[in-house]
């Protein structure tokens, strides 16, 4: 089984250590895995050195922001050579905004009637790699654990039953701190060629990431950005229904690219997606059609 989209704690969602992500892939029977975090590539010696001990075979990998046409959305890098300055640039552009950015968005949580203090923002992201980066996920955590606000209207639809509750922190995220939303605050993120160039730069193959997830309703952007130079689509994700899969598997093969698969598993952020979920639900054809992408591509 294959999963090529996780997040450790060097995410600023993520949960688990990278040695921990190797360990819950040997028990879910996943054997080819990568460790992509967001705009960050700490977690490759410690996942690199956990898969060798375990039998398992490790791709260096990277998530990377990108804007196109005023849209944010990401980019997956594999057989990235993590070493490069490249990506401490990358860190350290998301570094320089953090502080800035979290206390706009402070700011837009509590013009929206709610009270939340930096003690409590500090206080959730105590133990992150990223400590001044406080995401929405981090704000939907205060919201939800505050007693006082258990029957607020706009947070039943995150509690147990409703509507949006099924990963309610993620949830609350796209819902109103992502792009376009009321708690929104905007970092600047390089142009999609730029990050597509850097992963080519550094080795690596560059992979437009749930394009159904990012690009909802707009879904045929995908080809355009695509044509930037990127080398596959992740057709198979965890976001993606049985349609948008056929869909994006046409265009991959349309387009002669790359064909990936992964879950996209952070942890508390997204409980309902589980390690090599998106791998389960391959039928054995489209898991031999990712394999072959991935010896097609020198990555395998």
């Amino acid at each position: 089984m294959i999963d090529l989209h996780m997040h450790s704690r060097y995410s600023d969602d993520g949960d688990y250590t990278p040695e921990s992500l190797a360990e819950q892939c040997a028990k879910s029977g996943i054997k080819v895995f990568s460790v992509t975090d967001h705009n960050c590539v700490r977690a490759d010696k410690e996942a690199k050195g956990a898969a060798e001990k375990l039998g398992l075979c490790y791709l260096s990998g990277g998530e990377f922001d990108g804007v196109f046409h005023g849209i944010n959305f990401h980019i997956l890098g594999y057989g990235i050579d993590t070493g490069d300055s490249v990506f401490a640039d990358l860190e350290n552009n998301i570094v320089r905004q953090s502080a800035s950015v979290s206390y706009e968005m402070l700011e837009k949580t509590n013009t929206m009637g709610f009270h939340v203090t930096e003690e409590e923002m500090e206080n959730v992201s105590r133990d992150c790699y990223w400590r001044e980066r406080w995401t929405g996920e981090m704000f939907a955590e205060v919201l939800l654990g505050k007693p006082e606000y258990e029957n607020h209207p706009l947070l039943l639809p995150y509690r147990a039953g409703g509507a949006r509750s099924d990963n309610p922190y993620v949830n609350v995220y796209w819902d109103f701190y992502s792009q376009g939303k009321p708690c929104h605050a905007a970092m600047v993120y390089p142009p999609a060629k730029e990050v597509i160039d850097m992963i080519h730069k550094a080795g690596g193959l560059a992979v437009l990431a749930h394009p159904g997830a990012n690009l909802r309703g707009r879904e045929e952007m995908a080809e355009e950005i695509v044509s930037l130079g990127a080398d596959g689509i992740e057709v198979f994700s965890s976001y993606h229904s049985e349609a948008q899969e056929a869909y994006f598997l046409n265009m991959a093969k349309k387009l002669g690219k790359l064909i990936t698969c992964g879950s996209d598993f952070h942890g508390k952020t997204k409980p309902a997606i589980h390690l090599g979920a998106a791998a389960r639900r391959m039928k054995g054809e489209a898991g031999q059609m990712v394999l072959e992408s991935l010896r097609q591509g020198g990555i395998l």
